[in-house]
C-alpha cells in the first residue's frame, strides 16, 4: 500500500545540497557538531578515501558513509537533537533564495512537498518540520540512543532517490511532478518529472502562478 494518495494534486522534488541549500550541509554538519580534535583524529583516519574524492576516483554515495560512521559512531542521540535543531535554524540562512521562492509558491498552491536528499536525518527532520515539507533522505541507525555509525537505510542518492519516491507515493495519483536537482545524484529523480530543473543548466524555473490551484 502506498503511504500517500492525492489525486488531483501536484508534487514537487527538492533535493537539498546544492538546490534548495546553497553548501555541502553534511560536511557543515560535522564542523558544527563536532570538535576539532575529533575531526582532525578520525578524519586521519578516512584520509585516503577523501583524497580520492576529491580526486574523482572514489564515488561520494561511497565517501559519505565512512565519513559518518567515522564521525558518528558512539555519538549520543541527547547530546545531537539539540544540537541538530540549532543547525537546522542555521540551515534557513543558507536556502537557495529562488528555489526557495519556488518551494514556497508551490506551498501557496497547495502541492506536496518532499526534500530528497542523500544527507542525514539526524538535521533533516528538523528542517523539514521547519519548512512544513516532507522529508525523504539517508536514514542512520540508532541503538540504545547512541549512534552505531551505521546507515538504516541505503544512501539516498541516485536510483535509491526514485526508487524511495514510489515507496512512499503513489505518483500516478498526482496531476504533475515537479523536480529540482543539482548534480548526477539527482537524475532519476528529474527523470521522473514533468517540469525538471537542474540547477546550473536549466535556464528557467518552471513558471508557477499561485493563483491558479487545481479543482
Amino acid at each position: 500500500m502506498y503511504a500517500e494518495s492525492k489525486k488531483n494534486q501536484n508534487l514537487a522534488l527538492f533535493d537539498f545540497d546544492g538546490t534548495l541549500c546553497d553548501k555541502d550541509s553534511f560536511t557543515s554538519f560535522i564542523f558544527y557538531a563536532l570538535s576539532k580534535r575529533h575531526i582532525v583524529k578520525q578524519g586521519l583516519k578516512t584520509l585516503p578515501w577523501i583524497q580520492a574524492y576529491f580526486l574523482n576516483i572514489y564515488p561520494a554515495h561511497a565517501m559519505r558513509p565512512k565519513l559518518f560512521k567515522a564521525m558518528f559512531t558512539g555519538f549520543s542521540r541527547s547530546d545531537a537533537d539539540p544540537i541538530a535543531f540549532e543547525y537546522a535554524h542555521s540551515l534557513q540562512q543558507h536556502l537557495n533564495s529562488p528555489i526557495y521562492e519556488q518551494l514556497i509558491k508551490h506551498q501557496l498552491r497547495g502541492d506536496r512537498i518532499a526534500i530528497v536528499s542523500a544527507s542525514i536525518d539526524i538535521y533533516l527532520k528538523p528542517i523539514s518540520q521547519i519548512l512544513n515539507v516532507d522529508l525523504i533522505c539517508t536514514e542512520t541507525e540508532v541503538l540504545n540512543q547512541f549512534y552505531t555509525g551505521h546507515y538504516s537505510s541505503p544512501d539516498c542518492s541516485g536510483e535509491e532517490k526514485r526508487q524511495r519516491i514510489l515507496k512512499q507515493y503513489d505518483v500516478d495519483q498526482f496531476q504533475s511532478i515537479y523536480a529540482y536537482g543539482n548534480s548526477y545524484e539527482d537524475q532519476a529523480m528529474l527523470d521522473m518529472a514533468d517540469y525538471p530543473y537542474m540547477v546550473g543548466s536549466s535556464h528557467q524555473l518552471p513558471d508557477l502562478d499561485p493563483q491558479k490551484k487545481l479543482a
